[in-house]
């Protein structure tokens, strides 16, 4: 008589199935959570990297004002100009630090004319670029061709002036040979995709730049020509003194009063 055999303790077929069907759906799960953490971290790093973009292109803007230049006498190379509207325009003259972007291209010429201007871009949304060239310069081919975009995807860019012969804010800027006292920025940027038109999407900043100098008057180009009739006529400067003489002294002046060694000497 045979003795009774053992059980052999391995799987049976379904069991294996089993066991590979929930390996499979455990693996889908981790693999699922892996990605849906890996598209929230691009879009928060897309958001972030936007945000920063956003936060750069009106620092620009307000770093640029801040060093605004102006000859009232040379107009035709200082004008200010600013207009509003689906292509808004900002134009000036600047004397711009070495950290400004694009610095490093132009060298020692730190005076440039500086154009934030709304432009299409290849994707057909408007695009803030920046255009710099020196005084006295055109626009070269490279910054015409591919001049430097500071935010994508804007929907718009509005300016204001304070006007102080109106006491109020004005949005045209008419007198280009003078400086605005303050100017306000508003810049309204979206995202790409479908999300481009809804509010929830879209991002506005307003910086109000208070313009630390005021344009140089034409009248304090021209060099002070004392008119005919004698030195300090009709005019409110000081009278010069006169050649001296031997023996002669400076009216007011006592003798040898303008002797380095005192008086006597």
């Amino acid at each position: 008589m045979r003795p009774a055999r053992s059980k052999s303790p391995a799987f049976t077929l379904v069991e294996v199935l089993i066991a590979i069907g929930l390996l499979g759906v455990v693996v889908a799960a981790i693999y699922s959570s892996w990605t849906a953490i890996l598209r929230a971290s691009k879009a928060a790093q897309d958001a972030s990297a936007a945000a920063q973009r956003e936060r750069m292109a009106i620092q620009v803007m307000e770093d640029a004002l801040n060093a605004t230049c102006m000859f009232a006498a040379n107009g035709r190379w200082y004008a200010f100009v600013a207009e509003n509207g689906a292509e808004a325009t900002l134009s000036f003259v600047a004397h711009l630090p070495k950290s400004f972007p694009r610095a490093g291209k132009f060298g020692d010429l730190d005076v440039r004319r500086v154009t934030f201007s709304l432009e299409p871009g290849p994707d057909y949304q408007k695009h803030l670029v920046l255009r710099q060239n020196p005084l006295l310069m055109e626009v070269d081919r490279d910054e015409e061709e591919a001049p430097l975009v500071l935010a994508r995807y804007v929907k718009e860019l509005r300016l204001e002036f304070w006007d102080a012969k109106q006491n109020d804010w004005v949005d045209e800027w008419n007198d280009t040979n003078q400086i605005p006292k303050i100017v306000m920025i508003s810049l309204i940027v979206g995202r790409a995709g479908a999300y481009a038109a809804r509010p929830e999407f879209q991002r506005q900043m307003v910086r109000f730049v208070n313009l630390p100098s005021g344009g140089m008057q034409g009248t304090w180009q021209a060099p002070a020509v004392p008119p005919p009739g004698g030195p300090g006529s009709g005019t409110n400067l000081p009278p010069r003194f006169p050649q001296l003489g031997p023996g002669q002294n400076r009216p007011g002046i006592r003798p040898n009063q303008l002797s380095p060694f005192g008086p006597g000497s």
